[in-house]
């Protein structure tokens, strides 16, 4: 005989049963780190320059005047001396715009703490994403994040010669997506309903409920503000050595919560 009550919670399923592709995912990230710490100071390198996105690469092959600018200030401008050098060498390397590292960077990362934490983002917040999305779906969703955000990378800082490498643009879309309905009635951070919905088909909220519905607008006050912050002062408090790009992460959270839609699937989306 069932006692189950008929208005009762499904059972919570565990927190690390997490979709197959979200699994091979961070166990790849983490594979080629370690892959990455065992080859040679000179394949490391090669690595870096070949699959890391690079916007001052992408500009001079898109912009060519803007190399003749640089060129031009060199001789004046310490900065533009050094960025003169860093093109120089990314030239004699066989330049080019390299349009792959919009996607590749996402793939390297510099350091054991660096590719963990990125995947402990990836972990906690792919799982809800994927179900809505399936495997392909969500695949698709985490390349294009990533192309966002290295794209809103580079229109901050179109000269900058400085590698990018990184998941975190990616996991910020995720972050973004999971927004919009991880707030709604039912939902795990929502307020309460008659019963615990399935988060795979939980409606999802408008653009408008982000803003006018109190939860979700503190999330976004407090992610936003977070990274700002992070990004002035993470190397002023010695929390990072090299600069933090936290304008990817902004585009990476952007585009994930305006291309929601094209990607949750029929289900969810009514709910079913």
């Amino acid at each position: 005989m069932d006692r189950t009550p008929p208005n009762a919670a499904p059972p919570r399923e565990p927190i690390f049963n997490a979709p197959p592709v979200v699994v091979g995912l961070a166990v790849l990230l983490i594979a080629l780190y370690t892959l990455f710490t065992f080859a040679s100071p000179l394949v490391q390198d090669m690595l870096i320059r070949q699959y890391a996105f690079v916007p001052g690469r992408l500009t001079v092959s898109v912009w060519p005047g803007r190399a003749i600018d640089l060129l031009v200030r060199a001789s004046s401008d310490p900065n533009a001396l050094d960025q003169a050098r860093a093109m120089r060498d990314l030239h004699a390397l066989g330049g080019g715009a390299k349009p792959w590292t919009l996607v590749t960077y996402a793939f390297l990362h510099g350091a054991w703490s660096h590719v963990l934490l990125n995947t402990i983002w990836l972990v906690a917040f792919g799982p809800p994403v994927a179900r809505r999305f399936g495997a392909s779906g969500f695949l698709v969703f985490m390349g294009v994040t990533a192309i966002a955000a290295a794209l809103a990378h580079w229109a901050l800082a179109p000269m900058d010669f400085m590698p990018l490498i990184g998941a975190s643009g990616a996991d910020s879309g995720l972050m973004g997506a999971a927004t919009r309905f991880m707030f709604q009635p039912g939902a795990p951070l929502g307020p309460a309903a008659d019963s615990r919905l399935d988060i795979a088909t939980i409606p999802a909220g408008s653009l408008r409920s982000m803003v006018v519905e109190s939860r979700p607008r503190v999330f976004l006050v407090i992610w936003f503000g977070t990274n700002l912050l992070f990004g002035a002062f993470a190397r002023t408090l010695g929390l990072s050595d090299m600069p933090v790009a936290w304008i990817a992460h902004v585009g990476g959270f952007v585009a994930g919560l305006l291309i929601f839609p094209l990607f949750d699937r029929p289900a969810a989306r009514a709910g079913a």
